[in-house]
């Protein structure tokens, strides 16, 4: 399949599918994660392979997107043959896994604000969280707000990276010293195949449970390119802007210095525009696969009735012992059940047409 062209049936422009892939692959994890997670990646033996900024990167970047290389793929060229998630079975699974991950989306969110507005109150920050959810609701009632949002924030994205780097007076000898750090992923990549810590298991089955959804999502958006093409771009483009940030970000942790509430604030805001596309997109998938959508219910019953799931999920997240290892071993079941249903319908999906 490696020259067979992948089409999905809303193509947009390369820039504009990155954007949309970028945005809903990713949440505010990645912007607010990384600060904490270098002060763990410094002290633990474990990770003393490599430095900080490597060990985030592995989490994050190049490797990982190779999930959703698989499923953008997938959902491009084989489900279309094999129509295999149309499977009761398989349908309702993996819409319930849609869902959870929807909700853990939005409970990110809720634990790390009070690192980054400082005094925050219980009620504003339960407050913030259940208005983001209803924003994110309101967007996906029309497929347009997805494609304007993605651009959107990617491009609040790549200022936020500018004006952290500018503040921070490290310049360009400074960014390109602190990127070259990056270089020790590579020379150890063969260790974030399996699970380094728990901390890192955690993330790989985070991924996991991802993976199925997003590439289901952006596969729709696909303009045409190649399937060696769609590797390349899923493994190279979006890793590059994250080394970048994740390297300024770096710059302020290994110099001992301060990101101001100013920059904090900015972070929280181009966050909470992240959590919004990334809900967004979910919404919409798991509403379109089980027909909830605004069209059949009205757009008010379609609004509360997704609010107060995932509302409701949040919570359940919160004070239960609901986590994300449990939808992503979910999502390795549906993994393995995919493959093995493939395997046995090789020969119809030979027949057809490349």
């Amino acid at each position: 399949y490696g020259h067979t062209r992948c089409t999905g049936p809303m193509p947009v422009s390369f820039f504009t599918f990155i954007a949309i892939l970028f945005t809903s692959g990713l949440d505010v994890g990645l912007i607010m994660f990384p600060l904490v997670d270098f002060e763990l990646y410094a002290t633990e033996p474990d990770y003393a392979f490599a430095n900080p900024l490597a060990i985030e990167f592995g989490f994050w970047g190049f490797l990982v997107w190779g999930f959703y290389f698989l499923t953008t793929f997938y959902f491009c060229i084989i489900e279309p043959k094999l129509k295999l998630f149309e499977i009761p079975a398989i349908k309702v699974t993996n819409n319930i896994v849609i869902i959870g991950t929807c909700a853990f989306t939005a409970l990110l969110f809720l634990v790390y604000l009070p690192d980054y507005i400082e005094g925050i109150s219980e009620p504003f920050r339960y407050g913030l969280v259940g208005l983001v959810i209803l924003m994110a609701t309101l967007s996906s009632t029309d497929i347009k707000f997805v494609k304007i949002l993605s651009v959107s924030s990617t491009w609040l994205f790549f200022a936020l990276i500018a004006g952290v780097w500018f503040v921070s007076g490290m310049g360009i000898d400074g960014l390109a010293t602190t990127l070259g750090g990056v270089g020790d992923y590579y020379a150890n990549i063969h260790r974030f195949v399996a699970p380094i810590t728990e901390y890192h298991q955690f993330y790989l089955y985070w991924w996991f449970a991802w993976s199925i959804m997003i590439g289901q999502f952006v596969a729709r958006f696909v303009g045409g390119i190649q399937a060696w093409q769609l590797l390349l771009a899923l493994l190279v483009v979006p890793s590059i802007p994250i080394a970048i940030w994740f390297s300024v970000l770096y710059y302020y942790f290994s110099n001992g210095l301060d990101v101001s509430a100013t920059w904090r604030l900015a972070m929280v805001v181009v966050g909470v525009i992240f959590v919004i596309n990334s809900l967004d997109s979910l919404i919409r998938l798991y509403t379109q696969n089980l027909d909830i959508t605004p069209e059949r219910f009205g757009k008010p019953l379609y609004v509360i009735g997704n609010w107060s799931a995932l509302s409701v999920l949040v919570l359940l997240y919160m004070f239960t012992p609901l986590r994300i290892e449990w939808i992503g071993l979910v999502v390795v079941g549906i993994y393995a059940a995919i493959y093995a249903l493939v395997f046995r319908r090789r020969r119809a999906l030979s027949a057809s047409p490349a």
